[in-house]
């Protein structure tokens, strides 16, 4: 064997931390950026995000009071001028004559919106029943499909048709009776009038809800469900003629109505919106398409002043270990910063 010396010139990369961390930060989605750095949020005390609207907040607290006591104010105030406008209404040639022959109302400061029930979604509301109601699981399962198929304002958004064919895969030898049965407990359900397929429906099964004895509740029924667009024309003489009542009766038929709810379900709080943030924006310039990183995204990081701060007066005491974490810091901000 023989031994020998050799000299060799060569190139080799090293890479530093620092741009191992940069590279592989640059194979990260945005949401999965956003989970990197929320863990090193959390191992790092000298790294936070900025609070842009840190001043805002600290205004917005300080008039906080003023702004309370006005809406104290306003809140007792509210209910004396509600009241005198719900008085019963004792003409059939008033102004306000509401148009019912639409499959809701459109009216964004309605009442029944303004009473909305925070924290609680309409879909949220209607399982919690349905979880302790007795029905079987298949019955459930047929519920919930429904119960899904509403809109805000709780009315169904397909026909029973179309509703038992997307279930036909999920539910062997579903008979569209199963359905109608099921649309029966959901009506069964609060707020009542919630799974109507129309507004004549929807203010039919809030009458049929009440007593027998309520004063103008059969006429009410029989208007809602037969001549709404002529109470909507407002044809007095062929509501009169049509139902078989006279001018006070036809008044209190319309009075109940109107204390109806035309949109049950808008009581509740709409359901939680999940917007997407893209990435990446293409757009078309002058013929050619240019992909561009999207700023917005960026997750804007500074250092803790306080703990940096702390940690140049006292440097002679030691620290090391924050004096690495305080390096580590800047170099991910940095590193985010290239990245877009």
């Amino acid at each position: 064997m023989k031994h020998s010396l050799q000299l060799k010139l060569g190139q080799h990369l090293t890479l530093t931390p620092q741009l191992q961390q940069s590279i592989r930060l640059l194979q990260l989605s945005t949401l999965e950026l956003n989970q990197e750095l929320e863990q090193m949020l959390q191992d790092n005390p000298l790294l936070e995000r900025e609070d842009e609207n840190e001043g805002e907040a600290s205004l917005a607290a300080a008039e906080a009071p003023a702004h309370t006591a006005e809406a104290e104010a306003q809140s007792t105030e509210a209910p004396q001028s509600e009241s005198s406008e719900s008085d019963p209404v004792t003409s059939l040639d008033d102004s306000d004559w509401n148009d019912y022959s639409a499959a809701g109302s459109n009216d964004e400061d309605s009442d029944y919106e303004q009473g909305s029930v925070s924290g609680s979604t309409l879909r949220e509301h209607l399982l919690n029943q349905l979880i302790v109601s007795p029905l079987t699981l298949r019955d459930r399962t047929l519920v919930a499909a429904l119960i899904d198929d509403l809109d805000e304002a709780g009315f169904l958004t397909q026909p029973l048709e179309d509703i038992t064919a997307s279930l036909q895969d999920e539910l062997e030898e579903l008979e569209p009776e199963e359905v109608e049965t099921a649309l029966k407990h959901l009506q069964n359900m609060d707020p009542t009038g919630v799974g109507a397929r129309n507004l004549a429906e929807c203010l039919t099964l809030q009458l049929r809800a009440l007593p027998r004895d309520t004063p103008a509740r059969d006429a009410a029924m029989r208007l809602t469900a037969h001549y709404l667009d002529l109470l909507a024309a407002r044809d007095v003489g062929k509501l009169k003629k049509m139902l078989g009542i006279d001018d006070p009766a036809l008044r209190a038929a319309r009075a109940l109505i109107l204390s109806l709810n035309p949109r049950p379900g808008a009581a509740f709080g709409p359901d939680e919106t999940h917007y997407v943030i893209p990435d990446v924006y293409v757009r078309k310039v002058k013929g050619m398409w240019i992909a561009s990183l999207n700023a917005d995204a960026m997750p804007k990081l500074r250092v803790n002043r306080v703990y940096a701060d702390i940690l140049s007066r006292h440097r002679e005491n030691g620290g090391s270990q924050l004096a690495s974490q305080l390096q580590e810091a800047r170099w991910l901000i940095k590193n985010v910063q290239q990245r877009f």
